[in-house]
């Protein structure tokens, strides 16, 4: 059942992998990021996670709702665990410096597998995905991955701010 799962999948998903790997190795280095290419990948995963959630799922209120309500416990969780640490803002080069990590990548492999996984349950038509259950879960799910580079973004925004405040 592997192999076919495997040759079943459309080529685009392998060098798309690869893609993500090599991305979130690069933010395992620490680096500089300007403020405007702090959201690029953010939308890009929370694109993903609502296009994934009405394409497998329809367009539906509550699928929706519990989308938005993983991605704001997953803002809440980096405001309240202050992640990432460790990051300065240059106001004379505008530009963040970011220590490396490993959680980009580990949160990139964690929307790969599970878009990977609901869309093999989906092309299996396995009658699970027909439920509410496995919706709103689905749903819950690509909200709070989506939502961990939105709250990894928004702290890192947030951090500018708390550099700029003049010393008391």
């Amino acid at each position: 059942m592997l192999l076919e799962i495997i040759t079943n999948t459309p080529l685009w998903v392998w060098p798309l992998l690869l893609f993500l790997l090599h991305r979130g190795y690069q933010q395992s280095k620490p680096r500089n990021i300007g403020p405007s290419k702090l959201g690029i990948i953010p939308a890009i995963f929370l694109f993903l996670g609502a296009f994934g959630l009405i394409h497998a799922f329809g367009f539906h209120p509550l699928n929706l709702a519990l989308w938005g309500l993983g991605i704001g416990l997953s803002v809440l969780l980096h405001f309240k665990l202050e992640l990432p640490r460790g990051v300065s803002y240059s106001p004379e080069e505008h530009c963040f410096r970011v220590p490396g990590s490993w959680q980009p990548l580990t949160l990139m492999l964690a929307v790969f597998c599970a878009k990977f996984s609901v869309g093999v349950m989906l092309g299996m038509q396995l009658a699970v995905v027909d439920t509410a259950a496995f919706a709103a879960t689905v749903s819950l799910a690509y909200g709070l991955l989506g939502g961990m580079f939105l709250g990894r973004a928004v702290v890192i925004w947030q951090s500018a701010k708390l550099w700029a405040k003049p010393a008391p």
